[in-house]
């Protein structure tokens, strides 16, 4: 067994190729779980406003409602950025003018990253 470190030795045939190909699985493997992560964050705030906004037309809770519930999230996810009395009116508001559960339509999140 050799004392040089492993990076002086020579590498076996074809193993650039394959380092190569890993490299790009792992990269594109990335990609995906990150657009899957990205997909399910808008979905739930999708989800968030409209549950907000179901509230407010049916029970007749007013705005305070989200300055409780942002209070409330915040206190149950305390590592979760993102459940302020903002974004919670910005989630209401995106799934005001986006009524439709279809927010975006199957494939729409690959399209950006080409085929």
């Amino acid at each position: 067994m050799s004392d040089r470190p492993i990076r002086l030795t020579p590498p076996p045939e074809g193993y650039a190729d394959w380092l190569a190909d890993l490299k790009g699985r792992i990269h594109s493997a990335q990609q995906r779980a990150t657009l899957a992560v990205n997909r399910e964050l808008v979905l739930l705030y999708w989800h968030i406003g409209r549950d907000i906004l179901a509230r407010q037309a049916e029970a007749g809770w007013g705005a305070k409602v989200i300055e409780r519930l942002a209070h409330d999230l915040r206190e149950a996810f305390p590592e979760v950025k993102g459940f302020s009395r903002a974004n919670l009116m910005y989630m209401r508001a995106f799934a005001q003018a986006w009524p439709d559960d279809e927010v975006c339509p199957t494939g729409c999140w690959t399209t950006a990253l080409g085929p």
